[in-house]
């Protein structure tokens, strides 16, 4: 893979061909491929599993430059599936990954409308809306660096994490760890300063004019108490897209791969097993 891409590349499960689907996984704003862990030994054992740290985060590259907003991540997560030959793929995306899938889903359908058959939006960033502290925080690189040199990164993370999910119990030292362990750095703190300062695509609004062009199955899932991306962005998406379908998880938050790993993982097999890829095209409706 060219080195320009700036992209951390994992794969694991079965290898490419004909009959044997791809699933390309995007993490969120400030996570990582480690997001994913509850769901990679199913997806596995059923295709080929492609793990991407975006641009900034977790082990990719940090360049020092502008390029790291949803239109710069996903013109590399495109580039990366052509490189890759990647055929038959399911683009999974969690909040600011799932903005990123379905902004690769229009570019890359745009160019070869077979070469992605299913769209799975966790929790997704889609339309317009209020940002959420952390992200608002992480743009001021001086406050935060005065916060992270009193309260430690740990303690941050820690702090962010009770505040997203349903149940606050719940968050363990292995996911505090698992988040807080890639970003303790300068270097990495000012990737995401980088990135929260550029995570609203200027072209948003042209963006979500487009979803209706994206004629997959579409797995929406979301927590019913998700203070991060709300329920209704999850709403008006099933209204864009013509196979959207949402699925709300009672008792969740804005994690429900890692707050309901059994539930999510069900509701995401069940819909690979029940969605047609070879079905006729649906016209963009509204």
């Amino acid at each position: 893979m060219s080195p320009t891409l700036h992209l951390h590349v994992e794969v694991v499960g079965r290898e490419p061909g004909p009959d044997v689907p791809t699933f390309v996984l995007l993490h969120g704003f400030g996570g990582s491929l480690f997001s994913w862990r509850t769901w990679v030994p199913e997806l596995s054992r059923r295709g080929h599993v492609v793990l991407v740290d975006l641009k900034g985060f977790g082990k990719a590259d940090r360049p020092e430059d502008d390029a790291y907003g949803p239109e710069d991540q996903a013109a590399l997560v495109s580039e990366m599936i052509y490189e890759r030959g990647l055929e038959h793929v399911t683009l999974v995306g969690h909040s600011l990954g799932g903005g990123v899938a379905l902004i690769t889903a229009i570019t890359i359908r745009q160019r070869e409308p077979g070469r992605i058959e299913r769209l799975v939006v966790v929790a997704g960033a889609a339309y317009r809306q209020r940002l959420p502290p952390f992200t608002v925080a992480a743009r001021w690189p001086g406050l935060s660096g005065a916060v992270v040199r009193v309260l430690t990164t740990r303690r941050i993370v820690r702090w962010v994490l009770r505040s997203i999910v349903y149940d606050r119990s719940t968050v363990t030292p292995e996911q505090v760890g698992g988040y807080s362990d890639p970003i303790d750095s300068p270097n990495a703190r000012r990737a995401l300063w980088r990135a929260a300062r550029s995570i609203v695509p200027p072209e948003l609004e042209n963006w979500c004019a487009r979803y209706p062009e994206l004629d997959v199955p579409a797995l929406l899932l979301w927590g019913d108490h998700d203070r991060v991306i709300p329920l209704w962005v999850g709403q008006r998406l099933q209204a864009d897209l013509p196979r959207g379908h949402l699925h709300v998880l009672e008792a969740c938050g804005h994690l429900p791969a890692e707050e309901c790993p059994q539930r999510s993982v069900r509701v995401l097999l069940d819909f690979l097993d029940h969605t047609d890829v070879t079905e006729p095209r649906c016209p963009p409706s509204r």
